[in-house]
């Protein structure tokens, strides 16, 4: 399957911000947002005024790379989301929100979606109690997912626990700490979704 292959601390320096792609680097002053606060590349240092289009592309970009999404995937999200009733912008950011890869770190079984996606793919998550390893698999409320016996002590996987527990769980889910799961308790509202991101950008983008 294809995916991004690269330095991802350049995609936070394109998009002029951290997207927390490196888990607990992105927090350290080894971050490159911190040490660069520059877009990569010889230009790189220009500040040069956007166009709308520029600007509905970056968000656009912002938030595939936040989720991890390749573009086809993406469009397909959208598709879906305008077939929804409701705001566009907000249906969309709720399927990217309900991706599995996506509750496995916001339930802080991992310090990345990548990583979180990594778990997912070898099979290391379970749904209800069966095995799903599509990072793709979108959840519902009233699911459960829990990690499986001989990853629980990991040491990865301890301490991206112990850094969810201190920033907190989004309040559609809940975490057994203990146990090493957690509950989706009900579809996530815009407010309760911490990406920094104009979906209506994106709208605008796809509406052109």
């Amino acid at each position: 399957m294809a995916r991004y292959t690269g330095p991802v601390c350049k995609l936070c320096r394109r998009e002029g911000m951290k997207l927390f792609l490196k888990g607990e680097r992105c927090f350290k002053e080894k971050c490159a947002v911190e040490r660069r606060a520059y877009a990569p590349g010889e230009h790189g240092k220009r500040r040069n005024k956007m166009q709308p289009y520029g600007l509905q592309l970056r968000e656009k970009q912002k938030v595939r790379r936040v989720y991890g999404v390749l573009e086809a995937q993406f469009r397909r999200y959208f598709e879906e989301a305008a077939r929804q009733k409701g705001v566009t912008g907000e249906n969309l950011l709720r399927l990217l929100e309900l991706r599995l890869d996506n509750v496995v770190y916001s339930l802080g079984f991992a310090s990345s979606r990548a990583q979180a996606r990594q778990l997912v793919r070898h099979g290391h998550i379970l749904v209800n109690g069966r095995k799903v390893n599509i990072p793709s698999f979108s959840v519902k409320p009233g699911m459960e997912i829990a990690l499986r016996e001989k990853m629980r002590s990991n040491l990865f996987v301890q301490e991206a626990l112990e850094t969810a527990q201190a920033r907190g769980v989004p309040p559609w889910l809940e975490l057994d700490a203990e146990n090493f799961k957690g509950k989706v308790l009900a579809l996530p509202t815009r407010s309760d979704i911490r990406t920094p991101v104009q979906e209506q950008l994106i709208v605008e983008l796809y509406s052109r």
